[in-house]
């Protein structure tokens, strides 16, 4: 348990019931905090640009940072909650998102935005976001699905709010002075934080500690020690760094699963392809719309209508993919909805009017929705839990490299052909592409795994005939997944 946790005072408020539901209430807002905040950026596209004399791919680099960072900190943020707790790193996490968006206010150059808004507010978000999640799984035992599920619609307020509340203060006192007024909404994750007191959790309510994982460290030790090697010898001593070390890539950094599981390997590949065009839409339709003579309070009118939808949409998603009959299937409602997302973007190419970017939008939150409720619960399916947490974050870190270099390649090809129709072409081609490869291969994955236990069903049983009834499916297959809803980054 982290030591933060551990050293709580007041620690004796029990699981579900009064203050976890303060605390549940905490990880709302801090979900339109920080995964809600960087879908306002594209309010903001087309002033940065006249003020900074920069082009289309040098202005996304820092959406594109603040984005990455935040997906990819996740091995950071867990060291620094078994280190400090919770509570400390949202706190901290909130303070880092404030005194980035300040320093913004005061930026001289593009460049300058990159550190300040991308690589300091990202991080900061980062922090408050995967710390406030750790917390409320502290917090909640019994209600944990409900209390994840709730928390995420906190994501859809973020995207409905904030572009709205950055269109009107842009246009009252300009993109400085609003930069300014966002470090003060973003520090109130302190307040947030504040809130998650230190908590025993129940038992059995966390996963086991990392006590398990040092033993191997132990055992070699020992065995060096048994050959009469002292504890003290600088061979023993670079031995046990090097074990170390590959026991934290083990834990953090799930390299031997990548290589091993074929269902992960194909998951990882295919979402990390799809991110290089899935946050597109997000940072050029503003500026696409405006570029297309739509006025600037509809362009901004358009990210608030997907967060909308996104409040009904997503929870209903994550019921109906909760069903029995999805159990060992969700890989494909999640290609559906990836497939779907590709194929809304061609909206955007007949037509720049205000009412089709209407349509588009919805028909794109819809598909968003389905994403957002299913990349993690499918992740769950083809990796065993006791492993997710170091598959998650090889998972994230890797889907953070294309979500930083996506956007500015598109950038780089819009100011060279001056056709913002390429946004939505390049988009398309990355998440359509994504999706028929992670379809056609667990298709192909799923008949060769049947095919392999039908054969060593007939090997097993050579008497029994070869039509029997009797299941081979393996049994880890038939039974339903554990109950449990990680909060989804997208």
């Amino acid at each position: 348990m982290p030591q933060g946790e551990a050293a709580g005072r007041g620690a004796a408020k029990p699981q579900d019931q009064g203050w976890a539901w303060m605390v549940l209430l905490a990880a709302v807002v801090l979900q339109g905090l920080t995964l809600g905040f960087p879908c306002c950026i594209g309010v903001f596209f087309t002033d940065l640009q006249s003020e900074f004399q920069a082009s289309n791919s040098q202005t996304s680099w820092f959406p594109s940072i603040m984005v990455a960072v935040l997906h990819g900190g996740g091995p950071l943020c867990s060291l620094l909650v078994k280190r400090f707790g919770c509570r400390f790193a949202v706190m901290l996490g909130g303070l880092l998102s404030a005194l980035g968006m300040v320093s913004s206010s005061f930026c001289k150059s593009i460049s300058q935005l990159y550190l300040t808004a991308g690589l300091i507010t990202g991080l900061g978000s980062c922090f408050s976001f995967q710390a406030g999640v750790t917390a409320l799984g502290y917090y909640f035992v019994r209600w944990r699905t409900l209390a994840n599920a709730m928390a995420s619609t906190g994501v859809s307020l973020g995207f409905t709010l904030w572009p709205l509340l950055s269109q009107y203060l842009l246009d009252e006192m300009g993109w400085r002075n609003t930069f300014l007024i966002f470090g003060g909404i973003l520090l109130n994750g302190c307040v947030c934080g504040a809130i998650m007191r230190p908590i025993q959790p129940a038992p059995g309510s966390l996963p086991q500690s990392a006590k398990s994982e040092e033993e191997p460290v132990s055992r070699a030790e020992e065995a060096q020690l048994s050959s009469g090697a002292s504890p003290h010898h600088p061979t023993l001593q670079q031995h046990t760094r090097r074990t170390k070390c590959f026991q934290v890539l083990q834990k953090y950094l799930a390299f031997d699963i990548f290589c091993q599981n074929k269902g992960y390997q194909i998951y990882t590949i295919g979402v990390t392809w799809m991110m290089m065009g899935f946050a597109l839409p997000h940072i050029y339709l503003v500026p696409y719309a405006i570029h297309n003579g739509v006025e600037e309070r509809k362009a901004a009118l358009l990210i608030s209508v997907i967060g909308f939808i996104n409040i009904f949409i997503r929870p209903l998603t994550g019921l109906l993919s909760g069903h029995r009959v999805f159990t060992g299937r969700r890989i494909y409602l999640f290609t559906l909805a990836v497939l779907l997302c590709g194929l809304s973007n061609f909206i955007c190419v007949i037509s720049a009017e205000f009412t089709v970017l209407i349509l588009y939008c919805l028909i794109l939150s819809i598909a968003m929705s389905g994403v957002g409720a299913l990349t993690f619960q499918v992740l769950m399916d083809v990796v065993e839990m006791d492993r997710f947490s170091s598959a998650l974050g090889l998972f994230t870190i890797l889907e953070s490299v294309t979500l930083l270099i996506g956007p500015p390649l598109t950038g780089l090809l819009v100011d060279i052909t001056s056709d913002f129709h390429y946004v939505f072409y390049n988009s398309s081609f990355f998440l359509i592409s994504a999706a028929l490869f992670m379809g056609l291969s667990f298709c192909a994955l799923e008949k060769k795994t049947k095919l392999r236990a039908a054969s060593r069903a007939r090997l097993d049983n050579p008497s029994r005939n070869q039509y029997s009834e009797k299941s081979t499916e393996p049994k880890a297959e038939s039974q339903s997944p554990p109950a449990v809803q990680y909060i989804t980054s997208i």
